[in-house]
C-alpha cells in the first residue's frame, strides 16, 4: 500500500534528525530529544499548561505519541496532574501510589506559534548540544597546534574558522607587525578553552614560547620521538628567540638535528614565526655553563653564582660587552628567561674596579678595626679575611701562615680583633636600649646586636613584632613589582644570615608568645614528632607542610 501524507511527513523527520545531526557533528538521538519537547511544549499550549505532558518520536517509523502523565495518589488535589488509587488500578491493577499513569493524547496540527515555538526550541537545543561537543573536542586539544582560516578581523583580534569550531588570536596573541585578512591560512597554539554564555571560546596564541617548541617538534623528528628534549624556549616575538635542547642520545647533537640539513629545519620555523632569529642552545644541568652557553653569541670571561638570589654574575671582555647585552637588552634578558636566573653583566675592567674598591674597603676596615698599618690590613684583605669576626676567632694556624706573620703577632691581631668587637657590641647594646628593643627580642638566640639595632631602627621593637615578620623580610626576596621580577631588601640583608637560620628565628618567636607548640615548630624544622609518625614510623609531612606555609605566609 503506498505511504499516505502523515506517513512521509514521519519518516522526513527521522531524515531531519539524520541530517542536522550529520550536519553539526552531534548525537542523532540529542536531536530527536529535541523535537520531543518541542512537541511537549506546543502540546502543553494546545491542551494547557497545568498538564504533564509527554512526547515520543518512534526511532523506527517516526511516529509521534502523545500522552498526559498523572501521578497516582491516595487523595486527588490536581485533576490535571494526579489520579485517585482506585481509578489508577481500573487502567492498571499493579498501580501503586506514587506511580504515573500514561493517558494516550489524540495528536495535533500544528499552529503557526506552535511551530515557531517547536523551531525555536529545537535550534536552541541543538545549538547548545553543539557548543557542548566544540568544548569537549577542543578542551582536550589545550597544547596543541590548529591549523584554521580567518573568518574575519575584529579591533586587531583574528576570528578563525576552525572547521568544527571557531577560535580567536587576540591582539597580544599576534606576532608584531603580522597582518591576517579574510581567507588567509593560519596556524596557532591552543592555549585555553573556556565554557562561556555565548558559547565556548577557544583561544589561540602566536606568541607563546610554546608554540615555537610544538614548531620544532613537528619539524624535528628526534624531538617528536622524545630522543631530543626541549628543555626552554624564551621569544621576543618576531625579532629574537632563544630555545635551549638536551639530547638523551650521546651520538646525537641536539642542536644540529635542530637546525637540520643546511639549516632546512629551524628556516622551516623561522619562516612561519615571520623571520624571528631563533639561536638554539644546548642545555647543561650545571647552571654556569647554561648560562654562559645561553648568552651565546658573546664570550664570557667568569661566572659567579649567588643560588640564594638567584642570580648570576657574568663577566665578559670589553668588547663583548654590547654583544652580550644586546639591542635594547635583548640578549641578556631572553638569556634571563630562558634559564631562570637573573643575569648581572659586568666588563673585565668593571669587575677589576669594583674588586679594588672592596680591597680597599677591607683594608680600611682592618686598618681602623684593629689599629695596624695599612701594609698588614692589605695583607688581610689579600688573604681573604672579611671581617674583624673572621680575624677574631679564626684558628691562630691561619694567621701565622700569612707570609710575614709570627704567632705572637697573629694572637695580638686577634686580642686586638676582640677588644673592637666588645666595644662595638657595647656601642651597639647601648643604641638598642635607646631604641626600645626589648630585652625578650634581645634574648632570642641567633640576633646579634647589629641585627637589633637594624631591627629597631625599622620599628621592630618586641618578639610579637618579629613574630609577624617572614623569612623575605629579614634577608630580602624577589616579587613582581609591575610585571617585573624585582629584588627586595631584606631588614638583616647585611648581615651573615639565610633564608633557613631566619625562618628558624621566627619559628622560636612564634612558639614564645604562643602562636605555635613546640609540636607545631618541630615539624615546620622538618623534625618528626611522635604524633607526625604513622604506624609504619613513617613522617607523614602534613604538620610540617602547615607549618611551614605559616612562616612564609
Amino acid at each position: 500500500m503506498a505511504p499516505t501524507a502523515v506517513g512521509a511527513n514521519r519518516l522526513e523527520l527521522l531524515q531531519i534528525a539524520d541530517a542536522v545531526a550529520r550536519e553539526k557533528s552531534i548525537d542523532r538521538e540529542i536531536v530527536l530529544e529535541a523535537m520531543e519537547e518541542a512537541i511537549q511544549r506546543a502540546a502543553r499550549s494546545r491542551y494547557g499548561a497545568e498538564h504533564t505532558i509527554k512526547a515520543t518520536i518512534d526511532r523506527r517509523n517516526g511516529n509521534i505519541e502523545l500522552s498526559r502523565l498523572r501521578e497516582v495518589v491516595e487523595k486527588v488535589e490536581n485533576d490535571a496532574t494526579e489520579i485517585d488509587l482506585v481509578s489508577a488500578q481500573r487502567r492498571n491493577p499493579a498501580a501503586i501510589v506514587g506511580d504515573f499513569i500514561a493517558e494516550p493524547l489524540p495528536p495535533i496540527d500544528f499552529g503557526r506559534i506552535a511551530a515557531q515555538t517547536a523551531k525555536q526550541v529545537i535550534v536552541q537545543k541543538v545549538r547548545d548540544a553543539e557548543r557542548e561537543r566544540q568544548y569537549d573536542e577542543y578542551k582536550d586539544r589545550i597544547g596543541e597546534i590548529v591549523n584554521g582560516q580567518v573568518k574575519r578581523v575584529e579591533y586587531g583580534n583574528v576570528i578563525v574558522d576552525l572547521g568544527r569550531g571557531e577560535g580567536i588570536v587576540r591582539r597580544d596573541e599576534m606576532i608584531p607587525r603580522e597582518l591576517y585578512k579574510t581567507g588567509d591560512r593560519i596556524r596557532a597554539y591552543v592555549y585555553d578553552v573556556r565554557r562561556e554564555a555565548r558559547g565556548p571560546q577557544i583561544f589561540l596564541s602566536r606568541t607563546r614560547p610554546e608554540f615555537m617548541g610544538k614548531l620544532f617538534a613537528m619539524e624535528v623528528p628526534e624531538i617528536y620521538d622524545g630522543i631530543i628534549t626541549i628543555m626552554g624556549v624564551a621569544r621576543d616575538p618576531g625579532s629574537r628567540a632563544k630555545i635551549a635542547v638536551v639530547s638523551r642520545d650521546s651520538s646525537i647533537d641536539p642542536v644540529g638535528a635542530c637546525v637540520g640539513m643546511r639549516g632546512s629545519r629551524v628556516q622551516a620555523v623561522v619562516q612561519e614565526l615571520q623571520g624571528e632569529r631563533i639561536d638554539i642552545i644546548p642545555w647543561s644541568p650545571d647552571a654556569a655553563t647554561f648560562v654562559v652557553n645561553a648568552l651565546a653569541p658573546a664570550e664570557v670571561a667568569k661566572v659567579v653564582l649567588d643560588e640564594d638570589a638567584g642570580r648570576i654574575e657574568v663577566v665578559v671582555p670589553d668588547e663583548q660587552l654590547s654583544l652580550a647585552i644586546g639591542r635594547r637588552g635583548q640578549n641578556v634578558r631572553l638569556a634571563s628567561q630562558l634559564t631562570g636566573w637573573e643575569i648581572d653583566i659586568l666588563t673585565e675592567a668593571e669587575e677589576s674596579e669594583r674588586r679594588q674598591k672592596e680591597f680597599a674597603e677591607r683594608t680600611d676596615l682592618f686598618v681602623e678595626a684593629l689599629d695596624v698599618d695599612e701594609t698588614i690590613g692589605q695583607l688581610l684583605a689579600a688573604e681573604g679575611f672579611t671581617s674583624a669576626e673572621e680575624v677574631a676567632y679564626v684558628d691562630l694556624d691561619e694567621l701565622t701562615a700569612i707570609d710575614g706573620f709570627d704567632e705572637e703577632t697573629a694572637e695580638a691581631l686577634q686580642e686586638r680583633a676582640r677588644d673592637y668587637l666588645a666595644r662595638r657590641d657595647a656601642e651597639l647594646e647601648a643604641r638598642r636600649k635607646e631604641l626600645g628593643v626589648s630585652d625578650d627580642l634581645a634574648s632570642l638566640p641567633g640576633l646579634t646586636a647589629g641585627m637589633l639595632v637594624a631591627l629597631g631602627e625599622d620599628g621592630i621593637k618586641t618578639v610579637e613584632d618579629f613574630a609577624g615578620l617572614t623569612a623575605d623580610e629579614l634577608v630580602g626576596g624577589w616579587d613582581e613589582i609591575g610585571g617585573q621580577r624585582t629584588r627586595v631588601d631584606g631588614l638583616l640583608e647585611s648581615f651573615d644570615l639565610d633564608a633557613t637560620d631566619a625562618e628558624n628565628l621566627i619559628i622560636e618567636a612564634r612558639v614564645r608568645i604562643g602562636w605555635m607548640t613546640e609540636q607545631d615548630a618541630a615539624a615546620a624544622r622538618g623534625e618528626p614528632g611522635d604524633e607526625d609518625l604513622g604506624e609504619d614510623g613513617e613522617d607523614d609531612g602534613d604538620a610540617a607542610e602547615d607549618a611551614a606555609e605559616d612562616t612564609t605566609a
